[in-house]
């Protein structure tokens, strides 16, 4: 499953917040055979997640929805709150909707499930390494359908109100790519893409990019 070194531009390193040892340990494994995937630090504890991830900024950590000592969303608020700004993906055996939606609002930037083939979740991470949003493939439709039923009386999103700029950055959105990227592709600052974000949000009634990204994945916006 190794890639040859002549492929490998620079290494991601990566970090597990997850109370059970055995997930530790085969995620651990699987990194081992992956010369461009790095795992620098594996902890059950959140707040010791939550203290070595300030610490050594990894470019992403993986983290699990459900732990006695404190849970994925409160782990996930109190390492953005400490100053994280690295990639979190949730890791989950939960394909429960409101936690998918919860944790998605929450600032995660990926959901995995744990049942997922190793070679698709190597995969994941490469995707979120380049700035990607990383979302179990069959996670896509359902969460979809729970943000179209969240919005209840809202009005139903539609383009045509976007201008021109403001439809390329959903597009680049649609594909998951952050705003770091979408303003390197569209040779513009991240501010000014953060500010067409916002515009596009507003009129089409959403409340986070992840929202704007599914309905235009669904709406056959590329």
């Amino acid at each position: 499953m190794s890639i040859p070194n002549s492929t490998v531009d620079q290494i991601a390193t990566i970090m597990v917040i997850d109370d059970h040892p055995l997930l530790r340990r085969g995620v651990r494994q699987l990194l081992e055979m992956e010369e461009d995937l790095q795992l620098v630090y594996e902890t059950g504890s959140p707040q010791d997640g939550i203290q070595q991830a300030v610490s050594l900024e990894p470019d992403m950590l993986l983290l699990d929805m459900n732990m006695p000592d404190m849970n994925g969303l409160e782990t996930l608020k109190q390492l953005r709150e400490a100053g994280y700004t690295g990639r979190i993906i949730m890791y989950t055996v939960s394909d429960q909707e409101d936690d998918v939606v919860d944790a998605l609002r929450g600032g995660a930037d990926g959901y995995l499930l744990k049942d997922m083939e190793p070679e698709d979740m190597v995969h994941q991470l490469r995707q979120a390494a380049k700035g990607r949003m990383a979302i179990s493939e069959n996670l896509t439709a359902m969460l979809a359908h729970a943000l179209r039923n969240q919005r209840g009386d809202s009005p139903a999103p539609s383009s045509a109100s976007l201008t021109q700029r403001e439809k390329e950055i959903l597009r680049e959105l649609s594909a998951g790519m952050s705003n770091k990227l979408i303003a390197r592709k569209l040779d513009i600052t991240e501010g000014t893409v953060k500010v067409h974000v916002k515009h596009l949000l507003k009129k089409l009634h959403l409340r986070s990019r992840v929202e704007a990204a599914v309905w235009a994945v669904q709406e056959g916006i590329s």
